[in-house]
């Protein structure tokens, strides 16, 4: 994969920061909801998730998904991060590196495709990669919160949601319930200077960079962008090689 990189209100009734609320209000989700990962009696709990070099900038997190892409193109995938103690690590907090917008195709699992474990990615999957309000909210979350530097948009070949789209577009043909929602969303990134597959092959990687390009737009992430703390990079998953390469 080639992924090198392109260029607190207070609360109304405590005057706690919202965040904080919000964090703490997570973390005590997570620690009585996870009862069943906890040590057995008598064990000690780790203290620290055990040392594996964890990304910190977008730059280190592209690197550790083109090195677990060439991993799972080449079959020697290390499966990381699924361990007894990382699960119990897990419990308390998370730090993912990096956030992935993919699809909901089945054979594009971004965990497996770039050969990461649990804590590593936050995944946020739709068909096409479509934008709503509750996945626009939900990469917020995890680029305000949690402080994730990379959030990569994940198209693939042979995307059904750009086919759908293009097809409609073609014969006028009225989608089935919400489904004409994705297509109406993808529309603009129809490439009308080719044909046949050819077009929806061109279209796929057009509707990652007008999403890319969307998410770039929104205020508190291009704020992030231009302070250095955030790249929003746009890729894209070849079914046929299992390799993910830039889009632009």
């Amino acid at each position: 994969m080639i992924l090198t990189k392109r260029a607190q209100r207070p609360s109304a009734t405590t005057g706690t920061p919202r965040r904080t609320l919000l964090r703490a209000a997570l973390a005590g989700t997570a620690a009585t909801t996870a009862v069943a990962l906890t040590a057995p009696a008598g064990a000690a709990a780790p203290s620290a998730r055990p040392t594996r070099p964890r990304p910190t900038t977008a730059d280190e997190a592209l690197a550790e998904l083109t090195e677990g892409n060439r991993r799972w193109r080449t079959f020697r995938q290390r499966h990381p991060d699924e361990t007894e103690a990382i699960r119990r690590t897990l419990v308390t907090g998370q730090h993912p590196f990096a956030l992935i917008l993919g699809c909901i195709d089945s054979r594009v699992p971004p965990e497996l495709v770039f050969d990461q474990g649990l804590g590593d990615l936050m995944t946020v999957r739709s068909a096409g990669e479509v934008l709503d309000e509750a996945i626009l909210g939900s990469i917020s979350y995890g680029v305000l919160e949690l402080g994730i530097p990379l959030v990569l948009v994940l198209g693939h070949q042979s995307c059904g949601a750009v086919a759908a789209a293009v097809e409609a577009e073609e014969t006028g043909a009225e989608l089935p319930a919400h489904i004409q929602y994705l297509a109406d969303q993808i529309r603009p990134a129809i490439d009308h200077t080719q044909h046949g597959t050819a077009r929806v092959d061109s279209t796929v990687t057009a509707n990652v960079e007008m999403v890319r390009t969307r998410l770039a737009a929104e205020p508190d992430l291009a704020a992030k962008v231009a302070e250095g703390k955030l790249a929003i990079v746009g890729a894209r998953y070849e079914l046929g090689t299992q390799l993910v390469h830039r889009t632009g």
